[in-house]
């Protein structure tokens, strides 16, 4: 018997090769709900085809956030559980009734495991834990683009993580990340104290290669009073490091993955990191401690991001090759069989392995 009344809603143009799929995905939903900003493909037609309550709303000028309110805007006042997604996301089966277990009639958000993107294999790569399922009438979207979730409610908010439940992201590469720089460099001119839109307008700078700007308005970002979530000031860090590599001061590049460790010791990323750069710098001492101490962090986080590289047999093969650089053979062979594990059939891998052998079984002739 459901216990609650739940509604997907999203916001969409131009994605009919989507539509099948997405709602597949969705139709564990009592509704299904998409705002439509302008397609001139037929996905409005093949939606409501599938039975989906369709709106078409015009968007000028474009924000991300004003989107998903008018987006919200068309659910029921009814519905007890909003969930937000988009029509490249799937959730994995069964994701309603892990969801209704998870509820409880003071729970105003959940929490859940998105995969931004997969491997070739489908396993995780990039993973995050996404919060965008909410209550009908405490919350609002705020900021232009990387629109979050704000709480407008009076009560405490009521968080769940509900175990189990996956939405798996399948992006379009054709689709442009054209409007995103100049919609976070407004985001930061409506709110030049936000730590957050700071962080995401440095990164976006590191994404176009503008390896100055990202220093400096991570820097900036690092400067806020407010900014004083730990990883998310380890992430700043890290892109700091990459981008003083990027301009070939590896003086700062050291220095500055040094402070991401020390601001979240408890992550993997800012240690792999470390290591695949110095790994470019035939670093190999540098590269085999940052492999180490990588390893001994067993769990991922359940409030960053997850890098896939952090996490795959990337630290093993790093581990491995710094290993034999320095000698340490049979502590290279450790590494370069546990690698294998998670790549049991890539040749680079089992190259490796053998050439660890044969060196070994020369020192022991």
């Amino acid at each position: 018997m459901k216990k609650y009344k739940i509604c997907v809603y999203a916001i969409c143009k131009n994605e009919e090769k989507f539509v099948d799929r997405w709602v597949d995905s969705m139709s564990e939903a009592d509704l299904i709900v998409v705002t439509d900003t302008g397609s001139d493909d037929k996905t409005v037609e093949k939606l409501r085809d599938r039975g989906v309550t369709v709106y078409i709303d015009e968007i000028k000028p474009w924000r991300f956030d004003a989107a998903r309110n008018i987006s919200l805007g068309h659910i029921p006042d009814d519905a007890d559980i909003c969930v937000c997604t988009d029509l490249d996301e799937v959730f994995e089966p069964g994701w309603r009734a892990l969801l209704e277990n998870a509820w409880t009639p003071e729970t105003k958000l959940a929490k859940y495991i998105f995969n931004w993107s997969l491997k070739p294999d489908g396993s995780p790569d990039v993973q995050i834990y996404y919060s965008k399922i909410h209550t009908r009438h405490d919350y609002k979207w705020s900021y232009p683009v990387h629109e979050w979730l704000t709480y407008l409610g009076d009560s405490p908010q009521s968080t769940v993580f509900v175990a189990g439940m996956v939405l798996n992201h399948y992006p379009d590469s054709a689709k442009s990340r054209g409007s995103y720089l100049p919609l976070l460099e407004l985001a930061v001119q409506e709110d030049p104290n936000g730590d957050r839109v700071a962080y995401y307008l440095g990164r976006e700078y590191m994404y176009k290669r503008e390896w100055q700007k990202c220093i400096d308005t991570l820097k900036h970002h690092l400067s806020l009073p407010a900014a004083t979530w730990n990883q998310e000031r380890c992430a700043s860090m890290r892109w700091i490091a990459k981008s003083y590599y990027e301009l070939g001061n590896i003086k700062e590049m050291y220095a500055w993955y040094y402070r991401a460790v020390a601001e979240a010791p408890e992550l993997r990323e800012p240690y792999v990191e470390c290591a695949q750069l110095a790994y470019r710098l035939s670093d190999w001492p540098t590269v085999f401690f940052m492999v180490e101490e990588a390893l001994k962090i067993k769990e991922k986080s359940r409030t960053y991001v997850n890098m896939g590289y952090a996490w795959d047999h990337t630290p093993e093969d790093l581990g491995a090759i710094s290993c034999y650089r320095l000698g340490m053979l049979e502590r290279a062979l450790e590494h370069a069989e546990a690698a294998l594990e998670y790549r049991p059939e890539d040749i680079r891998l089992q190259n490796n392995k053998q050439l660890i052998l044969d060196k070994l079984h020369e020192r022991q002739g």
